[in-house]
């Protein structure tokens, strides 16, 4: 019987922590249906974002809408404008939803235009049109429980603060935006696999094409590492220009992503992680998912990670000190102007974040400003810096650096307490 009880009240916390993350998810059932309508609407200062979207979704009868949830059976291609309102009129990270339709172009997020393409010919006029002169492309993957608007407008907010100097483009696949679909979501990335793969190959053979960053969020992480380890298989290799891959708060088994990482072969790209510990909905996960470690969750200074990751030539970025703007502290990655920026003008640009403003010099700057704490408080200090970056080029270093400011700070401590 106890053994029973016990049972019911382990379903009953499941079901409590899934009604939690409902409660949670819930925000966005305020929001206008249909805010992919152009609205032909303009205000001075605002900005346009202009997105390729390619899509396994299947196509929704509501022209606000454009695609649904479920599956479609080929990949649609559609050219998307956003506008964005002045900066000095919103946040840095967020996206401004209209509250009505139609929306204030002044304040909130707008739809410019919607232009269907037809074809591999009008996503290449699209490409020459948008590639920068660095010729950089960047390719966005959501995550679990999103509508295509939410990629949509998402993407284009994350392309317009982080100004990254790349041809955007995003991936979106079936999601059916449920808390409570998230099986049907995961099998939703595997039926996608393919479809990205493809999608990634097509880009890199552009012959203007120079460099691809793929930056996917969550359970896009999944796809996205499974599509390039189908590649890797395919064809021997990832394709060379896809140079850097951004997973953030990755939805993935750290064992499945292990053995998808050697199956890529020697010539990977160069991959950072934005990893939170505090990350609810990636809690969520795990209890789901085997009680397996999920990769945007993990402790970078913990073992096995801290020296796999070093021998994988793997950056982490741990964002667990860093204020999230969503009570799940998923989508940190975008929310921080600091974290956002970092991506266009320095991962994007394919650069190493190391011994950056917001890398290890602040580490250091944290442990140096506790010289009147403990000796024991110095290890607290070094992780207590908003963004913490654990890369194993500079590691070495780092330790070197962070034991001479630790006997330092000892000898500070004997010396005031006349021990």
């Amino acid at each position: 019987m106890n053994g029973r009880q016990g049972g019911i009240r382990s379903t009953g916390r499941r079901w409590a922590g899934l009604l939690l993350a409902c409660v949670l998810l819930s925000a966005c059932a305020g929001r206008p249906e249909g805010v992919l309508i152009p609205s032909n609407l303009s205000a001075p200062g605002a900005s346009t974002v202009d997105v390729m979207v390619a899509t396994t979704r299947a196509p929704s009868p509501n022209p606000g809408v454009l695609f649904s949830g479920e599956r479609g059976d080929r990949p649609k291609l559609t050219e998307i404008s956003v506008s964005i309102p002045p900066d000095s009129r919103r946040q840095v990270g967020h996206v401004q939803w209209p509250k009505r339709l139609p929306p204030n172009p002044e304040r909130e997020f707008a739809t410019v235009s919607v232009t269907p393409m037809d074809g591999d010919s009008e996503a290449r006029r699209w490409l020459a049109e948008h590639l920068p002169k660095s010729r950089r492309v960047m390719v966005f993957v959501h995550g679990f429980n999103n509508r295509y608007e939410d990629a949509v407008y998402r993407f284009a907010q994350i392309v317009h603060d982080s100004e990254a100097d790349a041809a955007p483009i995003l991936f979106t696949w079936p999601s059916r935006a449920s808390i409570f679909d998230y099986a049907y979501d995961k099998e939703s990335t595997n039926y996608s696999r393919d479809a990205l793969e493809d999608l990634l190959r097509s880009i890199a053979r552009e012959r203007n094409v120079g460099e691809i960053t793929v930056m996917a969020h969550s359970m896009g992480s999944w796809l996205t590492v499974e599509a390039l380890r189908q590649m890797a298989i395919r064809d021997g290799h990832v394709a060379p220009k896809i140079t850097n891959v951004i997973l953030a708060s990755p939805d993935l088994d750290v064992d499945v992503f292990g053995k998808q990482w050697s199956e890529m072969g020697e010539h990977r790209p160069r991959f950072t992680l934005f990893v939170s510990r505090d990350d609810r909905a990636l809690s969520l996960s795990r209890r789901i998912s085997g009680n397996v470690d999920r990769l945007g969750q993990i402790d970078p200074t913990a073992e096995p990670y801290r020296t796999e990751f070093e021998k994988a030539g793997i950056t982490v970025i741990d964002l667990t000190a860093l204020k999230g703007g969503d009570r799940l502290n998923h989508g940190k990655f975008a929310e921080s102007p600091e974290v956002v920026r970092l991506i266009g003008t320095r991962l994007v640009q394919g650069q190493t974040i190391t011994d950056s403003q917001v890398g290890l010099g602040d580490r250091i700057g944290a442990i140096a400003l506790g010289t009147a704490q403990t000796v024991g408080g110095v290890a607290s200090a070094a992780v207590s810096a908003p963004i913490a970056v654990f890369d194993p080029a500079t590691r070495k270093n780092y330790d070197e650096r962070l034991n001479r400011v630790g006997r330092a700070l000892e000898n500070t401590v004997t010396t005031a307490t006349g021990q």
